[in-house]
């Protein structure tokens, strides 16, 4: 096969296909004594896998995938396939949890029936680093929310640290699970203070329901990526019980 015929599938340029192999997304290819490139089946099979890693897993965990099965790295590229289902299962967690706290609100016809936003501290308060920890983010990341009105969290009264406590967490959660579902920082302070006040729920409930679709539409990605990646697989070492 040639680039043009790797690269026609899937409506893409065969600069794009040059650029898989040079990132590693798909094996070498081997070349004609002048130069040319030959790509095979293996190369198909090791495209197509990728590109249907790309909505399942985003373009740099796919690229990840396909670099440590390219270095015989077998169990790293399963265990990087499992951490993004615990994060998917993490979302429809923290996805269930939050139209439980809507459902409640609007049962309630707009009272607050959430946390208060700043309880006393207790056991369960957080520092940043622990939030941050939590989450699987920078503290960095933590701060940013906080700037842009997501989160308000109150103040140690000795050491003057930030403390989070239990509402916050709620809240950060929430951030968390809308801004990976692409909503931008203002927007998602916008329905954070919805929850806080118990008012507006709508905007909130529309947003809940498009970041379900998205991870349906994840989920269903994932499956078909699972069979071209076995097929990729099977290609590569054909021997029964490869996996055993």
């Amino acid at each position: 096969m040639r680039p043009t015929d790797l690269a026609r599938e899937h409506g893409i340029s065969t600069q794009a296909v040059r650029n898989y192999e040079r990132d590693g997304c798909i094996p070498p290819a081997e070349r004609t004594p002048s130069g040319y490139r030959i790509y095979t089946e293996v190369h198909a099979a090791a495209l197509r896998a990728y590109l249907a890693l790309v909505p399942a897993y985003g373009y740099a965990v796919a690229g990840q995938i396909m670099n440590a099965l390219h270095r015989d790295a077998l169990d790293e590229a399963l265990a990087i396939i499992d951490r993004g289902h615990s994060r998917s299962l993490r979302d429809r967690d923290t996805l269930d949890a939050v139209r439980t706290a809507v459902d409640h609100l609007t049962a309630e016809s707009g009272a607050a029936v959430l946390p208060a936003p700043h309880p006393a501290p207790d056991a369960g308060a957080r520092t940043v680093g622990d939030l941050a920890h939590r989450l699987g983010v920078t503290p960095a990341t933590v701060r940013n929310w906080e700037e842009a009105g997501i989160l308000a969290p109150g103040r140690d009264p000795v050491t003057g640290y930030r403390v989070f406590d239990a509402a916050d967490i709620r809240d950060a959660e929430l951030a968390h699970l809308l801004r990976r579902g692409g909503y931008p920082l203002d927007h998602i302070a916008t329905v954070v203070q919805q929850i806080r006040t118990a008012g507006g729920t709508d905007a909130l409930v529309a947003s809940l329901e498009a970041w379900r679709r998205r991870l349906t539409a994840q989920g269903l990605a994932m499956l078909r990526a699972a069979t071209r990646l076995d097929t990729y697989l099977v290609l590569l070492d054909p021997t029964p019980g490869r996996l055993g």
